[in-house]
């Protein structure tokens, strides 16, 4: 089992008074901090217009992740995709990528706030086939010569070239969302599925069995990989760790329910807080260990855990020593 962790979100949480710049400047640190720990990944989250400064900018903010580390995979979890020009997307993602020196997964979903898609003139009924296309257009993209691909919303002439191509040639994508619809397109259209945080085991197992069959049935060749998203600490004590996220947490997932909804969201109920305590995975490294096993035993060895420790508002310091015990005490246990 890989073990990576993030997402960062530059967020102004709870209580934070720190400039942008700060918060972007918390980001690279931490970065080196999870490529010095020993972890295998750190990732960004994207949305617009927030109030609070939610990271909308993903593609600088991987570049200047890339140049904070060294071995670790950098990418989006997830970037949204139908909001993108594919031009624009292909050209940097691949520059971060080079940057990078290979080390970029991009994660792409559909997106789901409103606001978000009109502002950039979207049709919101049009994602799921715009995320296609985009899949598409960046292979084309990517791939050697003339894109050779002709978009259903986009006027690009499939005769261009466009430059830079990857380090390898391909960055791998990995698709996001829960939906039949959504995990199938993944299966046959890229090279990896995230599963979101609000999925069960049960919930997770059930979509990776249904990619294992969709690719066997259609030969789908090469590697797939599966990534698990959950958000989680790890302290002295499983006392500690709920105090040190609780705050952030909740705050992230109250600001979620806005963005998903469109709706303002004053304050989660108390069955929802106990949904979340119960969802995350925190307490001492052995208790992460044994839970995160669980994963292992329900999806094999070849799974990406992405351990989601970046809660807005929590202290710098905490999240290094976070991230140091997940590196020193949690990852050499899974491998």
């Amino acid at each position: 089992m890989q073990l990576g962790t993030g997402l960062f979100t530059a967020q102004r949480g709870p209580d934070d008074d720190r400039s942008s710049s700060e918060r972007y400047d918390e980001i690279q640190t931490l970065t080196g901090e999870i490529d010095a720990a020993g972890l295998d990944s750190a990732w960004v989250s994207e949305h617009h217009f927030a109030e609070d400064g939610y990271l909308s900018g993903t593609f600088p903010t991987l570049g200047a992740m890339a140049a904070a580390s060294d071995e670790i995979e950098i990418g989006s979890c997830v970037a949204l995709g139908p909001l993108y020009d594919p031009i624009r997307l292909a050209e940097d993602a691949a520059t971060v990528d080079l940057l990078a020196d290979g080390r970029l997964t991009l994660g792409l979903a559909i997106g789901s706030n409103p606001r978000e898609f009109d502002v950039f003139g979207v049709p919101r009924e049009e994602r799921a086939d715009r995320l296609a296309d985009l899949v598409d257009f960046l292979e084309g993209a990517w791939s050697e010569g003339a894109l050779d691909y002709e978009s259903e919303f986009y006027d690009v002439p499939s005769d261009v070239s466009i430059t830079p191509k990857p380090t390898d040639g391909s960055i791998p994508i990995m698709l996001g969302g829960a939906a039949k619809p959504a995990v199938r397109r993944a299966a046959r259209t890229a090279e990896a599925w995230c599963a979101p945080s609000s999925l069960s085991i049960e919930g997770v197992k059930k979509r990776v069995e249904d990619i294992r069959r969709v690719r066997e049935e259609e030969a789908l060749d090469g590697d797939f990989q599966i990534y698990v998203l959950q958000h989680g600490w790890v302290d002295e004590s499983r006392e500690a760790a709920w105090r040190a996220m609780r705050d952030g947490y909740l705050y992230i997932q109250r600001r979620y329910a806005e963005i998903f909804s469109g709706e303002p969201v004053d304050e989660l109920s108390d069955d929802r807080r106990a949904e979340l305590k119960e969802q995350a995975i925190f307490g001492t490294p052995e208790r992460v260990v044994e839970e995160l096993e669980t994963y292992r035993e329900a999806l094999g060895d070849d799974v990406h855990f992405i351990f989601r420790t970046y809660h807005p508002g929590t202290e710098t310091e905490e999240m290094v020593e976070c991230i140091h015990r997940l590196g020193d005490d949690v990852a050499p246990e899974l491998r």
